[in-house]
């Protein structure tokens, strides 16, 4: 199995790659990046598959994104299930990871991985898929809903524009796709969602739809260790009398 990178000239300059490859079987005990209680959930070997295949191109990307041991990281992921990069609890580690986002579709994954201070989101469906025009109504309303089935904006790349733009907000379904107004211009294109703007790239090739959201992160993961270094760091500017280490005085010196 092959994985193809692309490094993206994004507007504003964030580093960022976009990797796929064909979904196939892989044997988890090779990757370092796998949900073993995740993986047990699954009820056929598609979804195994899919899985696998996503976790094996992210660890091919990060290997491509260089200065990541990706057995010091794990895969974790919000309450809206958002999946981000984190050092192994315990290690105490603080590399500046890069955001991620991640998708599959029939044979296709993808990965996405944008540099710490971005937030990012991938989506990609098969060129050939015809979306049910009773779709329409689930994605959207108003002018954006009667442009759809006047066939003045394409249906797919709407789908996929909001599929991307949930991802790079880490909402997922909790932000409503019909909340989410494509413009007619299919090429490029800007979304405001509450106070953040997301750009937006049409990345289509080898008979995917594939489109990317993009924009800066208004709201980082943290991580517990994160709030006890910062809590510590706030102890020590408050308190001249905080030392590191032991200090001692020798009486009669």
């Amino acid at each position: 199995m092959q994985a193809l990178f692309r490094w993206l000239d994004l507007n504003e300059g964030p580093r960022c790659l976009l990797a796929t490859c064909s979904i196939g079987k892989h044997d988890p005990s090779t990757l370092s990046l796998i949900d073993w209680d995740e993986l047990r959930t699954f009820k056929t070997q598609k979804r195994t598959n899919e899985h696998l295949s996503a976790r094996w191109l992210l660890q091919k990307a990060l290997g491509q994104w260089g200065g990541i041991d990706c057995n010091q990281i794990s895969v974790d992921r919000t309450e809206q299930r958002a999946p981000y990069l984190k050092a192994i609890q315990g290690l105490w580690l603080h590399p500046k990871l890069p955001n991620i986002s991640i998708s599959h579709s029939e044979n296709l994954a993808c990965v996405a991985l944008v540099e710490c201070g971005w937030t990012v989101g991938v989506d990609a469906e098969p060129l050939e898929r015809e979306l049910r025009t009773a779709m329409y109504d689930m994605m959207a309303k108003g002018e954006e809903l009667l442009r759809l089935r006047a066939g003045q904006v394409d249906a797919l790349w709407t789908w996929t524009v909001k599929e991307a733009v949930q991802k790079a907000t880490r909402m997922g379904m909790h932000l409503n796709p019909r909340d989410i107004v494509v413009r007619a211009d299919n090429k490029r294109n800007k979304i405001s969602i509450e106070n953040s703007i997301f750009q937006l790239e049409n990345l289509t090739n080898d008979g995917y739809c594939i489109t990317l959201a993009w924009g800066p992160d208004g709201n980082p993961i943290r991580s517990l260790e994160d709030d006890v270094l910062d809590a510590t760091r706030e102890a020590m500017s408050l308190n001249d009398a905080w030392t590191v280490g032991c200090s001692s005085v020798r009486k009669n010196a």
